[in-house]
């Protein structure tokens, strides 16, 4: 066929070639009618040279097209030859300050970590290479194709905004001059002219949905029978579906199908058959059949030839243009003017407005070229710019419908285009308070996410295929937020405040509707059949993670913003949970003389929920008017007084109750999912805006009620409230031995309760929170990450939480706490915690899993007895609390804390007859070492005539009251210290106990407090004299058994030397001449060679530690130190046998360590060399 039509094709191009582009311009510029003029062209000449067989010829019609399309055009448009007309204007024109490149897919984008104002604004290689930003810290990354170079954009940068090339334009340029004055009034008109018909054209043919006639215009009265089969992409199908299609529907061969699929897959469409239409048809139906058994068809289209001619040229035509407008700015701004013209149609009815709300139906290719178009127009005209944006704003809600429903990638929707407009400072501004933008998007993602349950929640449970596609692009929307929200503004109007605050009450509903969501009920009996969809409520919480930590920073900037934010989240958390009115039933709790109403909520029976956003929103905002002193300059503006704190803990207490019996092994049976939602709540990625804000929450609601009554609220939620309560609870309740599983359960969530209770007094690290600054935080995180163990830089980043930007602001202060190690052989550098560090690391801090705690409790204990120093990790010293929450540190010395402390300290005292654990103790431990440097600062720090109202030492002196008359804590202290079982302890009681001491001598030394009662001090004395009499008469004993051990040993030495004179007498005389060289010989370092023989050089004495494999102990090699053992297993041997036939007559007097001539046995013995306290093995 091809061969056919190439005469045809020839004499074609003869004809066209012949045409004049002067003469056809000419013709133009004294027609009356312009555009049926250049209409009439366009339909005579378009169909001949586009579309003429059944593959394209590129090269012959672009040739083609500009001698006869274009050229007339330039012609016109110039007045005179437009090799000339164009370099004029070249010449005439200011050369601009905006870079504006185009990147392709796959080009380097280079951004500055210092100066760019968000992680969107990039540069192109040439303008990063010329500018100051090569000698900052900066990211390089691949371009996914689309963005431009933002280079000459005083807004993207904080500094250096222009590259040595386009700063040379900057003097040159006035940004408000209008670009048309370097334009003759005849070249504005002609290009006015051209530009409206060329634009209008290429848009009405780009968007014409009839398949078989073109508009009126265009039609010409010969009509040929010539039509295409055209396939479009969709991302639906896959590669194999379609070249399978494609084979049996136009019997092509499998190379032809994959050229086929590979152009549509790029482009967006290509025909696949060329005929008249019943052939086409035939083509359609086969491909249609093919595709609709399991999915939606492919689409599939018999199109005239002429009309795909003419979206062809259109496109081509579009290009043109965006070319043409490079040779001037005046240009540029006559194009963007002709495309946001309103039509005679009123609103949306200009050609961009036109071109946008069709791009859903617009296949790839035409797509990408309108929107580099409007990159370069549009975008690169600063006055147009901010009128499009409009444009785009108005029209939002319909553009993101339409890619919602569409499905193609965002890159090729225009809605993608917001990332160049909302990352731009002035017109993120200028839209929210012009077009309620930020309201506007959170709407249209709430009006995408439409399936509730009863209460108005999200619920994701029973989501639809449909629906889970919907929700996967529906994610986009948040990162308009996003970019609309990274930006921070200067300055406030009052139209910015209400404006904004009406977003933040969008963004509130938002919230309100994920408040709750996806409750779980604790599976009993059998394990739960299907696991429940978790990701989809998660993958919101990420995305809106940075949105709502922008929120609050918005907050922040503006007094009467954060005043009015903080009353209208507090609103919507009380109709969230208005007085409890979940049913449950109202109960009194009791201990020490407190009582406190509450309600009976049973974590372990009821719903519970993870999710808790308008929770957390409320304590980070409690905390900006902590940090911003708000709260103390407008007191009486704030609603402090409506707050109820028993509500405002509830639920978060609940969460992390839930997760203390997580860990207990409560909730087994329900599956994996909540074993990952759980890690997700702590993971780096969430806790910032979960975890964190649970834990702020608890010390907000502390702060501001009775400790006493706190507690007791905890106990009830822990299920711990009988054991505590009830006198002789926990031994009665160990002695059940059918309830093991129970015991253990309990045992964890009391530990998992004194964790939360250190976490609630020892996170202090939270601006506002802490008399701290953000890099006292940052600091604090990579000093706990290190004494785990030294990391890599990319290990350690992994570990911190990201911003907005993409930054955790390590590199300003790793060098103030860590030293970096070269790399070595291994090929990675290492970062190892500075040495005066160490003495901030916290045990039990908050960030750390489960492994990571125990891994830097064995690193810290290691790193101590290799100083030489006592194994004890007390508390570190913290900063103090900001006054909003200086009251919390009162939970410490509360009576109900100091009973909880009494009762497992009794526990551990009279250790057989309880259920009770080491880690238990440990934490009471570190609390009560908290409390003693709480106490400690507080009397170092007292200011002159003010009384310490913190007097830990004096309550836990006290003896317990009748009727138990427990000993005091401080006596109990004492006689644990002398504990055989807690041999681990001892060096963190001996801390405690010194660390007392020392707060009673400042005590003693101030007027401020008087000292501990006589009654303990006297317990005091007489406990220590009994410990001293127990000690002399233990050293008594082992003294004792050294003896009798060494009187043993000299005795076998004598018998052995006796029996074996003559060999003594020759050990004796080697030993006296190895002596004398000895003497003699050099002392040198074991790294250096060393010679063996009668000359044999003298080497310096080896320390050798050793670990015990049971507790774990370092422990060096010496005599009077603790005996070490191996464990070995000995059994007979015939190996080496000469007599295996013998048989020991009688195996009780057989003595192994003699060995009979015959060698008819021998005793061998292995080990597994691991070594162990002969203590340990013992026990």
């Amino acid at each position: 066929m091809a061969s056919e039509l190439e005469p045809e094709l020839q004499a074609i191009d003869h004809s066209l070639l012949d045409c004049s582009a002067e003469e056809i311009a000419g013709k133009w510029l004294q027609a009356t009618d312009l555009t049926r003029e250049v209409y009439q062209h366009l339909a005579h000449y378009v169909p001949q040279i586009y579309c003429r067989g059944p593959n394209p010829h590129p090269q012959k019609e672009d040739m083609l097209a500009q001698q006869v399309l274009l050229g007339p055009m330039e012609w016109y448009l110039c007045g005179e030859d437009p090799t000339f007309g164009f370099s004029k204007l070249e010449r005439a024109n200011k050369p601009s300050h905006l870079c504006g490149r185009v990147f392709k897919v796959g080009e380097p984008t280079y951004s500055c970590r210092d100066c760019a104002v968000d992680p969107t604004c990039v540069l192109c290689m040439k303008c990063f290479l010329g500018s100051i930003h090569r000698d900052h810290r900066y990211r390089m990354t691949t371009s996914g194709g689309g963005g431009f170079c933002d280079c000459g954009d005083t807004e993207a940068w904080k500094e250096g905004p222009y590259c040595q090339k386009h700063d040379l334009n900057t003097s040159e340029t006035d940004e408000d001059e209008d670009p048309l004055v370097h334009l003759s009034e005849d070249v504005i008109a002609r290009t006015y002219n051209i530009f409206a018909i060329m634009f209008r054209y290429a848009v009405e043919i780009l968007t014409w949905e009839k398949e078989s006639e073109l508009p009126a215009e265009l039609e010409t009265e010969e009509q040929t029978d010539t039509y295409y089969c055209m396939l479009f992409n969709d991302e639906v199908h896959t590669y194999e579906q379609v070249i399978y299609t494609l084979q049996k529907a136009v019997n092509c061969t499998q190379k032809e199908a994959i050229g086929f699929a590979t152009t549509v897959d790029r482009d967006g469409r290509r025909s696949v058959r060329y005929g008249d239409f019943q052939y086409c048809e035939q083509a359609k139906s086969v491909i249609v059949r093919n595709t609709s058994r399991q999915t939606k068809p492919l689409k599939v289209q018999v199109m005239h030839s002429s009309i795909v001619a003419h979206q062809n040229f259109g496109l081509k035509l579009l290009s043109w243009l965006g070319s043409i407008i490079g040779f001037s700015d005046g240009l540029r701004r006559i194009l963007c003017q002709v495309g946001l013209q309103e039509g005679p149609d009123g609103e949306n009815s200009s050609l961009v407005d036109r071109l946008m709300l069709s791009d859903s139906k617009l296949w790839k290719g035409a797509r990408s070229v309108y929107h580099q178009l409007f990159m370069s127009s549009l975008l690169m005209d600063l006055k147009y710019k901010k009128l499009f944006a409009i444009r785009f704003a108005k029209n939002y809600e319909r553009l993101q419908s339409d890619y919602v429903t569409d499905d193609h990638d965002r890159e090729f929707s225009v809605a993608d285009l917001s990332v160049q407009i909302f990352t731009v400072p002035s017109l993120a501004r200028m839209l929210i308070t012009e077009e309620n933008l930020m309201t506007t998007i959170i709407r249209t993602f709430m009006d995408h996410l439409r399936h509730r349950d009863s209460q108005g929640r999200f619920q994701f449970e029973r989501y639809t295929a449909l629906q889970a596609f919907k929700f996967r692009r529906v994610q986009s929307l948040i990162l308009d937020l996003k970019y609309v929200l990274i930006s921070k503004p200067t300055e406030w109007s009052d139209e910015l405040r209400q404006k904004f605050l009406e977003g933040f009450d969008a963004f509130l509903e938002l919230l309100k509707c994920m408040q709750g969501m996806d409750p779980i009920t604790r599976q009993v009996g059998q394990h739960i059949e299907m696991e429940p969809e978790w990701e989809a409520a998660f993958t919101l919480q990420m995305k809106l993670t940075h949105v709502i930590s922008m929120m609050q920073d918005w907050c922040a900037l503006d007094e009467k913003v954060l005043i009015e934010a903080y009353k209208k989240c507090l609103a919507v958390l009380m109709q969230c949970h208005g007085g409890f009115t979940d049913g449950e039933q109202p109960i009194t709790l009791s201990i020490c003389g407190h009582s406190v109403e509450t309600i009976r909520y049973c974590v372990s029976q009821e719903k519970v929920s993870i999710h808790l956003p308008v929770s957390r929103l409320l304590a980070g905002l409690h905390v900006l008017l902590s940090k911003s002193e708000v709260a103390y300059k407008f007191p009486e503006l704030l609603p402090l007084s409506e707050l109820s704190p028993p509500m405002l803990i509830e639920h978060p207490l609940r969460c992390l109750v839930l997760c203390a019996q997580v860990h207990a092994g409560m909730w087994r049976r329900n599956g994996f999912s909540l074993v990952n939602q759980i890690y997700y709540y702590h993971n780096v990625k969430c806790r910032r805006e979960m975890f964190d804000k649970d834990i702020i929450m608890l010390q907000t609601g502390v702060s501001m009620m009775d400790p006493n009554h706190f507690l007791m609220i905890m106990l009830s939620r822990f299920e711990l409230y009988q054991i505590f309560s009830t006198p002789d609870y926990g031994k009665r309740f160990s002695s059940e031995v059918t309830h093991k599983d129970v015991v253990q359960q309990n045992n964890t969530l009391i530990e998992e309760m004194l964790y939360l209770i250190i976490m609630l007094v020892g996170e202090r690290f939270s601006p506002g929170v802490g008399q701290v600054n953000a890099t006292d935080e940052i600091k604090r995180e990579i000093i706990h990450q290190l004494s785990i163990k030294p990391m890599a830089h990319s290990e350690l980043v992994k570990s911190l939480p990201e911003d907005e930007n993409k930054e955790t602001g390590m590199e300003a202060v790793i060098e103030t706490v860590a030293h970096f190690r070269k790399p070595g052989l291994t090929g990675r550098g290492m970062y190892e915690l500075k040495p005066e560090c160490a003495k901030e690391f916290n045990l039990y801090f908050y960030h750390f899993s489960r492994a990571e705690q125990s891994k830097a409790e064995e690193a810290q204990r290691k790193l101590k007895r290799q100083n030489r120093e006592d194994t004890a990790l007390p508390p570190p010293v913290l900063p103090p609390f900001c006054p909003l929450f200086a009251s919390l540190v009162n939970i410490l010395q509360s009576d109900v804390m100091l009973c909880i402390m009494r009762t497992i300290l009794q526990w551990a005292v009279e250790h057989n007859g309880y259920a009770w654990s080491e880690s238990m103790l440990q934490r009471v431990l570190h609390l009560i070492g908290m409390a003693l440097q709480e106490e400690k600062q507080h009397l170092q720090n007292v200011v002159e005539e003010h009384v310490v109202t913190f007097a830990f030492t004096q309550k836990i002196s006290k003896p317990g009251e009748a009727p138990n008359n427990s000993p005091s804590i401080l006596a109990m202290l004492e006689t644990l210290q002398n504990a055989p079982y807690l041999e681990v302890h001892k060096d963190m009681i001996r801390w405690i106990l010194k660390t007392f001491n020392a707060i009673k001598k400042i005590r003693e030394s101030s007027s401020t407090s008087p000292v501990a009662e006589t009654e303990g001090t006297i317990m005091e004395e007489s406990s220590r004299d009994k410990d001293k009499a127990e000690r002399k008469r233990k050293a008594e004993i082992a003294r004792l058994r050294r003896e009798k051990i060494m009187a043993q040993m000299c005795e076998m030495q004598r018998h052995f030397i006796d029996e074996n004179k003559e060999l003594f007498q020759q050990t004796l005389e080697l030993e006296a001449s190895a002596s004398t060289v000895l003497e003699n010989s050099p002392v040198v370092s074991d790294k250096t060679l060393i010679a063996l023989g009668p000359a044999k050089t003298q080497v310096s004495e080896q320390r050798q530690f050793v670990t015990c494999i049971l507790c774990q102990e370092e422990q060096e090699v010496k005599v009077e130190n603790k005996a070490m053992v191996l464990a070995a297993f000995v059994q007979r041997s015939t190996v080496l046998s000469k007599n295996r036939s013998k048989v020991i007559e009688d195996p009780e007097k057989h003595d192994p360590l003699f060995m009979h001539p015959d060698l008819s046995c021998g005793t061998h013995t292995g080990s597994c060399g691991h070594v162990m306290h002969a203590h340990c093995w013992q026990s």
